[in-house]
């Protein structure tokens, strides 16, 4: 039983990744890689994802303007330089959005309040989100760490709830957030993307409390089959600070 107390604060709270889980990221870095091969070349397009990955492993987030910067590079003449820059603004992320991602949203928002979690840089990430139509989906409810699952108090603090639904590709991170919120947070897997299929076969502990094919999936469920089962779950006396 879900019970809602002062402050009309709601008793479940949906959070949704954004790459790989509503969006096809994978299929976006397949066109960049084409991109970047059709306007510099085989070996150039190798030199931008290796400073991708070493980016990547510096900040810990993807950073794909960034890494264009250190690409430019020995490229400073080159007219095409320029054309990247508003092809990466201007990628088509609502052509990306797997099948009945904004369904699912829909849904989910029947259900209770739900908002966008994510990781990334300050402007591509918004940006992206924003191209996708999932900011204006979400009504401006979106929120872009550098980590996520170490941004779990703000998170609560602007998203107060008895309880909590994260859903995303990333099964170790789901794990490591169950963790920190322990029964106050149902996860959901999706197995989509590359991060999915290499987390096959790992041991996840604890395992995704929902496991589903595809982000489709989530269409239909009621409330209920979010929480633990026979849950109860009230408010507390006083609600989280305000950020």
């Amino acid at each position: 039983m879900l019970t809602d107390t002062q402050d009309a604060t709601p008793a479940v709270v949906f959070l949704c990744d954004v790459d790989n889980t509503l969006l096809d990221n994978d299929r976006f870095r397949d066109d960049l890689g084409d991109e970047l091969e059709r306007l510099f070349g085989a070996a150039a397009r190798d030199r931008y994802w290796t400073i991708y990955d070493q980016r990547r492993e510096e900040l810990g987030y993807a950073d794909y303007l960034g890494t264009l910067e250190c690409f430019r590079t020995g490229l400073d003449n080159d007219p095409q330089l320029l054309s990247m820059s508003g092809w990466l603004l201007d990628y088509p992320f609502a052509d990306r959005l797997y099948p009945q991602a904004l369904e699912t949203v829909a849904h989910l928002q029947s259900l209770g309040p739900t908002a966008l979690l994510s990781d990334g840089d300050i402007v591509f990430q918004p940006r992206k989100i924003h191209r996708s139509g999932l900011w204006q989906a979400l009504g401006g409810h979106v929120m872009v760490y550098l980590h996520k699952e170490r941004m779990l108090v703000a998170m609560q603090q602007r998203y107060p709830a008895a309880h909590y639904v994260m859903v995303d590709d990333k099964p170790h991170l789901l794990a490591r957030m169950k963790q920190h919120m322990g029964s106050r947070l149902t996860t959901v897997f999706v197995r989509q993307g590359h991060y999915a299929e290499n987390a096959a076969g790992d041991t996840i502990d604890p395992a995704p409390d929902i496991t589903i094919a595809c982000i489709g999936d989530l269409r239909g469920r009621k409330l209920g089959s979010f929480l633990p089962t026979g849950a109860v779950i009230s408010l507390p006396s006083t609600s989280l600070p305000s950020g």
